[in-house]
């Protein structure tokens, strides 16, 4: 099944179309109707918050006046962001600083995390072969590090079993029970982590490249919220902030250890929101565009962040605008859902509101890959005409594939276009060497 549609930019116009109002797999696709909806809600210059608060406490068992501190989470994907920050010690270093500048002498009571911003849960329709990987890490009201960590292998020769070296950070080496049984073979990393997201026993399956030293396999991380505040007291503890007997607590909704003492100390302001779309589209990172998912669905509702209320949102803020939604079918922000539907239609629909809003179209269209320059368009058209002269989201799960953006033609024209293949029988790289035909002969109409 396949579908696409090519409509005049600036006026919305349909210039070509097949199958146009025919609902297909969007794949990450999806991510432009994520993105667009949050910059329309939110607005460009949107920042997250992240508030730490301390507060004293007597206990009622020692009678001692108790220190504690609080950190409540804003749903903020870039939080010690590796597309942000280089170290832990380059993001943690202006918090440590500011509880000196506060006067904070000692925190002995308890560091607490509270990510009770979001559910914290993973879309329902998303496949378990998925949900252990670095691309099935979800939305959480505390993430951390792209909620991610890694696994360093050494293979051998080939069909041999490679070698688990290590896994970093050090801090889920000590509480990760792992099963791994990942074979030297093929060209590419094809090594799948499974296990329940907030679990910590994870199975290794697949194959990586023969003759490797240090090979990365990335994997989801558990518990997120509780990874930081563990490097949080690290820090501290190097500064002299906190005792050996200061405990970590992951609690949604810590009422119980707040008093009329809370005093906030520090905020962390992420950066723009424009940066943060930016990397959802060239990076086409499913836990940034399910942050803002599940942000705009907390905005809108006024209640906790869901994809249930982020869905929507989205579609209601497209609606609003004048699409006619028919055919958007939403289980998820990102589209590694095969839940997902959307028509060309609709796409491109979107893409042309976009590019006719000059407070949008800015941001958004510098988050999409170019043609033959940058994220998953770098190797595409080079040569043409089409290279440099397209900027486009690509898609791609399993016998889904996708691309819809922007081009501007030989004669001058702005087109905003979309193409999506379902169920082909042919191997991914030729579907894709067949689609980039397609897109090619775009810049002759």
């Amino acid at each position: 099944s396949y579908s696409f549609c090519v409509l005049d930019a600036s006026t919305g116009k349909i210039i070509k179309e097949y199958n146009s109002e025919l609902a297909l797999i969007p794949a990450s696709t999806m991510k432009i109707v994520t993105t667009s909806a949050a910059l329309g809600i939110l607005g460009k210059d949107y920042t997250y918050k992240t508030n730490f608060y301390t507060f004293s406490k007597t206990d009622s068992v020692s009678g001692q006046n108790l220190n504690h501190l609080l950190i409540k989470g804003s749903g903020d994907p870039s939080f010690g962001s590796s597309y942000f920050y280089n170290s832990d010690s380059s993001f943690l270093n202006p918090i440590i600083q500011k509880l000196k500048v506060k006067g904070i002498k000692k925190i002995n009571g308890s560091i607490i995390a509270d990510a009770s911003n979001f559910d914290n849960s993973i879309p329902s329709t998303w496949i378990w072969g998925d949900i252990g990987n670095y691309f099935g890490a979800g939305a959480n009201g505390l993430s951390y590090h792209d909620n991610k960590f890694s696994l360093f292998y050494n293979s051998g020769n080939l069909n041999t079993t490679a070698e688990l070296e290590n896994i970093s950070p050090t801090y889920f080496s000590k509480k990760i029970t792992l099963q791994s049984n990942v074979i030297a073979s093929g060209t590419e990393d094809d090594a799948f982590v499974f296990g329940d997201p907030n679990g910590y026993s994870r199975m290794v399956k697949g194959t990586i490249p023969p003759n490797k030293k240090h090979y990365e396999v990335e994997a989801e991380m558990p518990e997120p919220a509780l990874y930081f505040i563990n490097q949080l007291q690290t820090e501290l503890k190097r500064n002299n902030l906190v005792n050996n007997e200061t405990k970590l607590i992951l609690n949604d909704i810590p009422n119980t250890y707040q008093s009329k003492t809370e005093q906030l100390v520090y905020t962390h302001t992420s950066s723009k929101l424009e940066k943060i779309v930016y990397y959802t589209n060239i990076k086409s990172n499913n836990h940034y565009a399910e942050s803002l998912l599940k942000t705009i669905g907390a905005t809108k509702s006024g209640k906790q962040g869901t994809t249930a209320n982020g869905i929507t949102a989205a579609e209601n803020y497209w609606k609003d605008r004048g699409i006619d939604v028919s055919g958007l079918h939403m289980a998820d922000g990102s589209g590694l859902s095969r839940a997902n539907t959307i028509t060309t239609k609709i796409q491109t629909s979107i893409l042309s509101k976009i590019y006719r809003d000059s407070l949008m179209y800015p941001a958004f269209n510098a988050s999409l890959p170019i043609a033959g320059k940058n994220g998953s368009m770098t190797n595409l058209c080079k040569g043409t005409f089409a290279e440099g002269n397209m900027r486009a989201k690509t898609g791609y799960i399993n016998r889904a594939r996708g691309y819809c953006g922007y081009v501007k033609t030989k004669s001058g024209k702005e087109l905003a276009f979309s193409v999506l293949f379902n169920n082909y029988d042919c191997s991914p790289k030729e579907m894709k060497l067949k689609i980039e035909k397609l897109l090619v002969a775009l810049v002759d109409l």
